[in-house]
């Protein structure tokens, strides 16, 4: 089993919620070969409810997880800032990432994010898991947080941008990290849209559809990471592509339109 622990739902976070767009982006991922996702949306992203209201209702309900038409599987999840300077990965059930979602509101501008320890204490209140997306990445800094509070990690995310930047580095600092503190390190691609799909990806033995059964085969380490020869070309095609999607956007244009039925055309 194939899992993007790191994906998104929406080109970004500031334009509107496409049914059209994130219908392309789920079929995207399976035909990439990924068995599931954890959609990871910013938790400050426009109509974050309405994604995941959609997604509710298209979707088939097994145990945790959302499974689409097309048979991708989807765990729910958000990435959330903190004040110090870094996101951070929550994965549990739809309602309670939604629950979570709704509490944060007061939390989601710039200089209202709340600090680490607030928001963990937040999460501890909920069976969910927490990770530190792209630990290492420029201008975060996470990894300057007390020894206490990174053991309140439950895993890290070796981020496929950043490998795609330097795999032979973020791997080794990421790896190290997740050692010293004891806690699984899994791969998510970051993409929010979908020729990035499969640039990073962790193999499991075995179909999961729980959070619970998730956390479990992560602390066991029987999984494999899964790095694309091709990830660097994939990731910078793909800021090439959000950028000239959002540009069209801004223009007045229908990025939704223009994206969908070009790769219609183009199979």
């Amino acid at each position: 089993m194939f899992i993007d622990f790191h994906t998104h739902g929406k080109l970004a976070k500031k334009l509107p919620f496409s049914t059209k767009y994130t219908d392309w982006l789920m079929r995207e991922a399976h035909s990439a070969g990924l068995d599931a996702i954890c959609l990871t949306e910013h938790f400050n992203t426009l109509q974050f409810d309405e994604l995941y209201g959609y997604l509710l209702d298209r979707c088939e309900r097994e145990k945790d997880t959302l499974v689409t038409r097309e048979g991708l599987r989807i765990f729910a999840g958000m990435e959330t800032d903190i004040a110090e300077g870094g996101h951070i990965l929550s994965l549990g059930t739809p309602e309670t990432i939604l629950e979570l979602n709704a509490r944060l509101e007061p939390y989601k501008e710039k200089e209202k994010f709340l600090p680490f320890e607030r928001l963990m204490d937040f999460f501890d209140e909920y069976p969910v898991i927490v990770g530190a997306a792209h630990p290492f990445r420029e201008g975060g800094h996470i990894p300057e947080l007390s020894a206490e509070q990174l053991k309140r990690f439950h895993f890290l995310d070796l981020n496929g941008k950043d490998v795609a930047q330097d795999r032979k580095c973020f791997e080794e600092k990421t790896g190290a990290l997740a050692q010293k503190l004891g806690i699984p390190m899994v791969s998510g691609s970051d993409t929010h849209q979908a020729v990035q799909y499969g640039c990073v990806r962790t193999e499991f033995s075995k179909t999961i559809n729980s959070i619970e059964q998730l956390y479990e085969e992560m602390k066991k380490g029987d999984y494999n990471i899964v790095v694309s020869p091709n990830a660097a070309f994939q990731v910078k095609t793909a800021c090439i592509l959000k950028k000239a999607l959002k540009e069209i956007h801004a223009l007045g244009g229908d990025y939704v339109s223009v994206l969908t039925e070009q790769m219609i055309l183009s199979v």
